[in-house]
């Protein structure tokens, strides 16, 4: 099996001194646009609900309108949805990120290291097996000293 080298790129796009959007927060986006809800996004990203709800009023007040809003509980519970100018962050977001990603492999194939084509498991344990301990020479006896 073959391994082609691992190129990947981190974006963070700088709105303003105070604002920008990058990874964490587009995961945290994406998640919560699956799940309906910040605690179970949080939950599953592994991060506290503080930190999220951190992360989302960021959002919220970097824009001219909030990119989620929330509701308070009732009968089915309370939740975050996502607002139309979320899901346009997220989708332009992965546009410019597979877009950079895809120039910066185009730009970097020629300088990367290529990786050693991975040896079958079979033939690293017949070369391990086959391995010898050298024998053993007998030395020739001491001059000068009596054998025992």
């Amino acid at each position: 099996m073959i391994q082609t080298p691992r190129l990947d790129i981190r974006l963070r796009i700088d709105f303003s001194a105070t604002s920008c959007v990058g990874p964490g927060k587009i995961v945290l986006l994406e998640q919560i646009a699956r799940t309906g809800s910040l605690s179970q996004a949080a939950r599953e990203l592994g991060m506290s609900y503080r930190r999220a709800w951190q992360l989302l009023d960021d959002l919220n007040h970097s824009f001219n309108e909030p990119v989620a809003t929330a509701s308070v509980g009732g009968t089915g519970g309370g939740g975050v949805q996502l607002t139309a100018l979320g899901a346009a962050l997220i989708a332009a977001y992965r546009d410019v990120e597979r877009a950079a990603l895809e120039s910066t492999r185009t730009r970097f194939a020629g300088v990367i290291k290529q990786p050693e084509p991975a040896k079958s498991l079979k033939s690293k344990l017949r070369r391990l097996l086959s391995r010898r301990t050298p024998k053993r020479r007998k030395l020739p006896p001491a001059r000068g000293r009596a054998a025992l």
